[in-house]
């Protein structure tokens, strides 16, 4: 099972080919075997990309312009998958799979979907489609399609059912199996160890972070607010989420920690989580 760090953590400390090499050498002495790169930070992404990067505080920088290839290839570290969206899958089918196998990985994840209502029952069921129609092209070429959570699956399209779980019922495992948040169904209030129990082994990879507040002492009110942490530092069941992750057969753990990063450090910030997942792997 292999250790990776998604890309996204990394448009800060990439902005140009040493600075890249530098951060990428520092995850591979950390102890990480991989990497999850995303599709638009290993080209220049557009203006729209960077704006929603930037407002979510984890700027994809000017990475877009490096050579991936030569830079994956020296740091020695393997390519666990690639994150793309489900519109350029199904316009550039065969550009996603070609530039998955040129990275040698066989997994193309969906981040998601933008400007989608998840608390739209008949769309939720027409996305279920359109994955499984992806998942079959993917299939034929030898790879495979996942798809990655957020919180806004949880969102319910009746009184009794949720978007997540037509995700999972109404989609083949022939052709679509899934990379697993665990930090996003926890933001969203649900039993993340449950969702995984249900996944089994169509959960793939897991993504990794952890939960809690870095406040000390009282601010303005006692209420803290709690964002990402570096692993074992928050207050999620790590091990616990572990123990079901490992019995699905997972084939990666993923670290995607969000911006509030150990004195604003991203590299710092994964050289401490990999000291938990050390312990662990």
């Amino acid at each position: 099972m292999k250790k990776a760090v998604q890309q996204i953590m990394l448009g800060t400390v990439t902005g140009n080919e040493v600075q890249a090499r530098d951060t990428l050498q520092r995850i591979k002495a950390a102890g990480y075997e991989g990497l999850e790169l995303n599709h638009f930070m290993i080209h220049p992404s557009s203006l729209m990309v960077r704006l929603m990067t930037r407002a979510a505080g984890m700027p994809t920088g000017n990475g877009g312009k490096l050579d991936w290839h030569t830079l994956v290839k020296e740091s020695g570290l393997a390519v666990v998958s690639l994150h793309t969206d489900l519109g350029s899958l199904e316009r550039e089918p065969e550009v996603i799979i070609g530039e998955a196998r040129s990275f040698g990985t066989d997994k193309v994840a969906i981040t998601g979907m933008y400007r989608f209502d998840y608390s739209d029952e008949a769309a939720v069921r027409e996305l279920a489609k359109r994955l499984n129609k992806a998942g079959e092209t993917m299939k034929e070429s030898g790879l495979s399609l996942l798809y990655h959570n957020h919180n806004v699956e949880l969102l319910p399209v009746n009184p009794s059912l949720r978007a997540y779980t037509i995700l999972i019922e109404g989609t083949d495992q022939n052709y679509v199996n899934f990379e697993f948040d665990s930090y996003w169904f926890t933001d969203g209030g649900a039993d993340a160890k449950a969702w995984m129990q249900k996944l089994g082994s169509r959960m793939k990879l897991w993504h990794i972070t952890d939960r809690g507040s870095r406040q000390k002492g009282r601010a303005m009110t006692p209420i803290l607010k709690a964002d990402s942490m570096e692993l074992g530092t928050g207050n999620m069941d790590l091990d616990g989420l572990m123990m079901i992750a490992v019995s699905n057969g997972i084939e990666a753990v993923v670290l995607e920690s969000h911006k509030n990063w150990i004195d604003k450090d991203p590299v710092k910030s994964l050289e401490v989580s990999a000291k938990w997942l050390k312990e662990r792997f």
